[in-house]
């Protein structure tokens, strides 16, 4: 069984990690018998961009699309804008075109020093944030203004088709692990809001044996700190997914151990949730455990669940090493040899 893999190291600290996730790759598939991933790597970004004038060239998108699975890096740069002064982000004309709704990002929690929480030990966090990716308050982050406008509105988009299609993921994932979906929101205040919510308790309905309910997203901020071992799988808008992944992956050690995975019902792309920090570009001190993670995710997508779960228990023992840890989370170990070090514990 061949697979297709585009890999899109894209800009900044992306290449550097993506390497390390190519690594521990080959080192599973060794251990899969039959089974070989065709790499096929692709120049995407906004040093893209700035060669061709388009961070997501139409040829590469074609050819991207035909692949089994996308494995990203890092994409976007600070000082590369599009003129109306946003960033660079082709991941979200990934999301968008690949009609990826479906932003899964799990937490969990290696060992008890990684997290600024007192009393968490190995796996007591475990939870995973469901973002829908496509539409939300990023719905129109493509508008423009003028410079000398007067004022600027931003649109939150909530469609029934949007909403139904992530809820019904979120729900799917709970079904997994420990059965209780909860939905946050802000439905006290935003209209979009009431309606998603009334969305979600509609298809709760098609799902008894997962327990359903809601949280307003500034109180799953305050309980997400004072007690995060409460969460199952959380569902939510595209603004605040994307807030909360970061408060949750603080509670881990850091951005460095956040993986995640934006799916379709065709396609699927698995990458770091990390920026590109540029600041440490070439350094070799970049935190590559997010994007080893997310080729854990991938395995798991694409069937080969044992494969995913072997790499995620390969962490687990190098992470019971109080010292293996990179810079990041207050060790000393270099990009490649935190990736040869899972290498080896999955070998």
């Amino acid at each position: 069984m061949n697979h297709r893999i585009a890999v899109l190291p894209g800009d900044g600290i992306g290449s550097e990690v993506t390497v390390e996730g190519v690594k521990v790759l080959r080192a599973a598939e060794r251990g899969m018998d039959g089974v070989h991933f065709d790499l096929e790597e692709y120049s995407v970004g906004a040093g893209e961009y700035l060669k061709s004038g388009d961070p997501l060239p139409p040829a590469s998108m074609a050819k991207i699309m035909a692949c089994d699975a996308i494995l990203l890096g890092a994409m976007g740069l600070p000082e590369v804008r599009r003129p109306n002064g946003t960033e660079i982000a082709p991941q979200l004309d990934l999301r968008e075109q690949m009609e990826l709704y479906c932003g899964l990002r799990p937490v969990k929690l290696y060992h008890a020093q990684d997290t600024p929480l007192k009393r968490y030990g190995p796996g007591e966090i475990d939870f995973a944030i469901v973002r829908e990716s496509t539409e939300g308050l990023f719905f129109s982050r493509k508008e423009s203004y003028p410079p000398d406008a007067a004022e600027v509105r931003d649109t939150m988009r909530i469609s029934r088709v949007g909403a139904e299609r992530v809820i019904r993921s979120a729900f799917h994932a709970a079904r997994k692990r420990r059965k209780r979906c909860t939905l946050v929101d802000k439905a006290n205040v935003l209209p979009s809001m009431a309606y998603f919510r009334s969305i979600f308790y509609q298809i709760a309905l098609e799902v008894p044996d997962v327990r359903a309910d809601h949280v307003y997203v500034d109180a799953a901020a305050l309980y997400l700190v004072q007690r995060p071992d409460d969460f199952d799988v959380m569902v939510t808008e595209n603004m605040f997914g994307d807030i909360l992944s970061d408060l949750a992956a603080a509670l881990v050690g850091g951005m460095g151990m956040a993986p995640s995975a934006d799916i379709g019902d065709k396609h699927a792309v698995f990458q770091p949730a990390h920026g590109s920090a540029p600041d440490i570009m070439g350094k070799g001190i970049a935190n590559p455990v997010a994007t080893i993670l997310s080729v854990a995710m991938m395995l798991d997508w694409l069937g080969y669940p044992d494969a995913g779960r072997r790499i995620e228990s390969a962490v687990e023992r190098v992470f019971a090493d109080p010292s293996a840890r990179t810079r990041d989370m207050g060790g000393a170990l270099s990009t490649s040899e935190m990736g040869s070090r899972i290498e080896a514990a999955l070998s």
